[in-house]
């Protein structure tokens, strides 16, 4: 069956294509809409930004997201908006677009398109437009030119108008397109997902294709048989209780991040430095599991927080503690036909605090050379448990257990943090890479317990980097 859309406001059937054609080739080769850019195929430079909305509770969604990262059918059944179809049926510029000529917020040109698009989605939710808001938008849009100031300023100017309140209809997505001997499936329910990955054991299971995707658009291979997994109603839910919340494995970074903000503050600062808005926008909670990468930032703080997964398969649904997932590099207890179903994370009790900080050679939008991820719990100063993890220090994200029986029972001192590089060489044996050396990522780790004591003793209000 054909692939529906819209396409700045013109319905499209297309059939015929590869399913794993990326949606930024569709648009530049065969749409001929060659505003949208390609800088790096990987999702880092903004430049190929658009606007993929849906309708959903009555209302519509817009969101930015990296064009080279996504596949075709992934537009099925929703609504597409490039730089050429943000300006108004009689011509008259957008307000963004508008903004952006009178502040002088262009000057080369090459990465405007996706600037304005990632400010059209802005603009289009209701998110309020404070400077932070403005600079987290932006965060995924690399500009060489301008220095941002008179970009920022357009988003200032541009963000605060109300939305257009488009009436967008609701579109309906295939089941499953193929082509040749590929096929990219999309199923409704979980029992339906189960079916077809059973019937498709060596299919590659598609999130927001954040890494899958780069396999697409940069090693330009060819995929025989994807399930995705965003239209499967079960993966999509968050259920929360008075002792835990549940997050639906295709549940996205954007969606869950209000919750985890709430419950788990500074695992929502690590969050917004995964990647951009538009990673963020697709990229799941399962699918940063389910890679199972040793650097990957959300699976030590699952880990120390005492996260278990639910696992579904045909045969059933089981439980498992996630430390107990990672069984070698890139190696998981996931049976065949099994998938992540959901992850459930117990609430902090009053007596225990959470911190994670990731180490990168960048603020944003790169990948950690290591993560630690810290739950104490303390009474009169003195450590009553705790659950240490960390990435990027051994072939799996794991769990320190010569630190944590370290600390339990012993005041919660600047000498105690200073003592535990000694039990993180016991439990801990990075490599080195480009991102960094085993002897940096042993003293660093080992800094960052002065780092998590400073932070709880309340002795450093500006630890973040941004806030310096």
């Amino acid at each position: 069956m054909a692939l529906q859309f819209t396409l700045n406001g013109e319905m499209r059937e297309v059939s015929g294509v590869s399913p794993t054609l990326t949606v930024l080739d569709y648009l530049r080769e065969q749409a001929e809409l060659t505003g949208t850019k390609e800088g790096c195929a990987e999702g880092d430079c903004g430049a190929c930004t658009i606007v993929l909305a849906e309708t959903g509770d009555g209302k519509p969604s817009y969101k930015a997201v990296n064009a080279c990262l996504l596949m075709l059918p992934q537009l099925d059944g929703k609504h597409v908006f490039t730089v050429e179809g943000v300006a108004t049926s009689d011509d008259l510029l957008d307000p963004v677009q508008d903004a952006m000529v009178k502040t002088d917020g262009t000057q080369c040109g090459f990465c405007t398109p996706g600037i304005i698009m990632s400010l059209f989605a802005l603009r289009q939710s209701e998110a309020e437009v404070t400077e932070g808001e403005i600079h987290n938008t932006l965060a995924g849009n690399l500009c060489r030119c301008t220095g941002y100031r008179p970009i920022v300023e357009a988003a200032r100017e541009a963000c605060v108008a109300a939305p257009d309140g488009l009436a967008l209809e609701t579109l309906k997505a295939n089941d499953s397109y193929q082509e040749g001997n590929q096929s990219f499936h999309t199923p409704k329910s979980i029992t339906e997902m189960a079916e077809v990955f059973t019937a498709n054991p060596d299919a590659n299971l598609l999130g927001g294709g954040t890494d899958l995707g780069i396999l697409v658009s940069k090693e330009r291979e060819v995929l025989s048989t994807i399930i995705q997994t965003s239209r499967v109603a079960e993966l999509l839910e968050i259920n929360e209780t008075n002792t835990d919340i549940t997050f639906g494995a295709a549940v996205t970074y954007s969606d869950a991040l209000p919750f985890i903000e709430r419950l788990y503050p500074s695992f929502a600062t690590l969050i917004t430095r995964i990647g951009s808005v538009q990673i963020r926008n697709v990229g799941t909670i399962g699918g940063n599991i389910g890679n199972a990468s040793p650097i990957g930032d959300t699976p030590p703080c699952l880990i120390a927080l005492d996260a278990t997964l639910v696992l579904y398969s045909q045969a059933g649904e089981r439980e498992l503690p996630i430390e107990e997932f990672f069984l070698d590099y890139r190696k998981t207890d996931l049976k065949a036909g099994e998938f992540i179903k959901a992850i459930r994370l117990p609430k902090l009790s009053n007596a225990q605090e959470f911190r994670a900080y990731k180490i990168s050679k960048r603020y944003d939008q790169d990948i950690s050379a290591v993560v630690g991820a810290y739950r104490i719990e303390l009474e009169d100063n003195t450590v009553l448990d705790a659950r240490i993890a960390y990435g990027g220090m051994a072939a799996i994200p794991k769990r320190g257990v010569a630190c944590e029986t370290a600390l339990i029972g012993n005041a919660w001192d600047l000498a105690t943090a200073m003592t535990m590089l000694d039990f993180i060489q016991e439990d801990y044996q990075p490599i080195s890479d480009h991102r960094a050396s085993k002897e940096y990522r042993f003293q660093v780790a080992g800094n960052l317990f002065q780092r998590l004591y400073q932070d709880l003793s309340g002795a450093d209000e500006a630890l973040e980097v941004v806030a310096v």
